[in-house]
């Protein structure tokens, strides 16, 4: 009635699978989106004081060239870990947009000390990079 199988049983899950035994590490998205002007207001408040670069992306969800930039602007935001990214939408926070002189989407604005710094007018992803690298290291 018993048969008798011989098998060898792996002794840790992963080897059952012929997985790795440690997950690589997800990248992660450090863009803030905002959907208040009063908490983005506190936020860009208690930014003043710090020599963080922020870095703006106004953006549209109708915008074609932001939706293309949003990928980038992650891979940044995963890359220079010491500069903010925010993300702003025109049409929820017309407002600040206005505040900016935001008149073409997509449009970054680079701020320190709560000053603006440089804006890039676009979809221009090595302009951008540059602004950011320059912007990074320079203390205000």
């Amino acid at each position: 009635m018993g048969a008798n199988y011989s098998t060898t049983i792996p002794t840790t899950w992963p080897e059952a699978n012929n997985m790795p035994t440690t997950m690589p590490q997800l990248k992660r998205s450090q863009v803030i989106a905002f959907h208040s002007s009063t908490k983005w207001k506190l936020h860009f408040d208690a930014l003043k004081d710090t020599n963080k670069l922020v870095v703006i992306d106004f953006t549209a969800t109708w915008c074609g060239p932001c939706k293309n930039m949003e990928p980038v602007i992650n891979d940044f935001a995963a890359k220079y870990t010491d500069v903010e990214f925010v993300k702003i939408d025109v049409d929820e926070l017309d407002k600040v947009a206005e505040e900016y002189g935001v008149q073409a989407m997509p449009t970054f604005v680079l701020i320190k000390k709560g000053k603006v710094v440089d804006k890039v007018v676009g979809a221009d992803k090595d302009g951008l990079k540059k602004k950011i690298e320059k912007h990074r290291a320079i203390s205000i």
